[in-house]
């Protein structure tokens, strides 16, 4: 499968990295493809670059890794019409810099950024995930407690699937909490993730849904 991943940060290094794994073919998409030049020479021939739209274009499932502020403006730079028919995976959330330092969500309660990401690609098929998460443990986590949970959400049913399996593939338990409404919710989660590690800096946790 060609996959595009929109981003060329952590998160989508690591994802793009192990969609590699996979024996997937991968582009990153950046507003300035020569920092990925790296990044493609450390992954031989399945792994190159280009701009937002070229990732775009190539890709049959499409990654959406970069900076919530940044979200709607890289759709339209890499031009809505190169996401119709496709699985798009969403893994922003809505954060903006406080005077605190600790980010602040732009969006929430009645909205979320997934839904917003959802509006901007009416034809393509937006599915949270990877959200809650640091990018260190997206591909195969390891934790002594075993594999944690990736909750999704999003509108159509087989994308889920297909964003279900990729997920399994990399190591995860999925819990799906139904359509892209649920995103107002995934997206405070994930401030939850960040303010339990703040404190202590360390960032190597993840959650897991205990049923009895």
């Amino acid at each position: 499968m060609q996959v595009g991943v929109l981003g060329s940060g952590n998160v989508g290094r690591s994802l793009a990295t192990g969609f590699l794994s996979l024996g997937h073919q991968v582009k990153i998409g950046s507003r300035n493809p020569v920092k990925v030049s790296d990044w493609v020479a450390e992954n031989g021939p399945n792994a190159s670059a280009g701009t937002f739209v070229e990732a775009a274009a190539f890709g049959e499932l499409i990654v959406f890794a970069v900076l919530g502020s940044a979200a709607e403006e890289v759709i339209r730079m890499a031009d809505p019409a190169n996401f119709a028919g496709k699985t798009v995976i969403d893994t922003t959330n809505a954060l903006a810099p406080s005077a605190g330092g600790m980010p602040t969500l732009f969006v929430g309660h009645t909205d979320s950024l997934g839904e917003r990401i959802q509006r901007a690609l009416p034809q393509g098929r937006v599915v949270k995930a990877f959200n809650i998460v640091g990018y260190a443990l997206m591909v195969h986590p390891q934790l002594p407690c075993g594999p944690p949970d990736m909750f999704i959400c999003g509108n159509d049913a087989d994308a889920k699937q297909g964003v279900t399996e990729i997920l399994q593939a990399f190591g995860w338990s999925v819990i799906d909490i139904g359509p892209m409404e649920g995103a107002r919710y995934l997206e405070p989660l994930a401030m939850v993730w960040i303010l339990s590690a703040y404190p202590t800096q360390s960032w190597n946790q993840a959650f897991k849904l205990l049923r009895g």
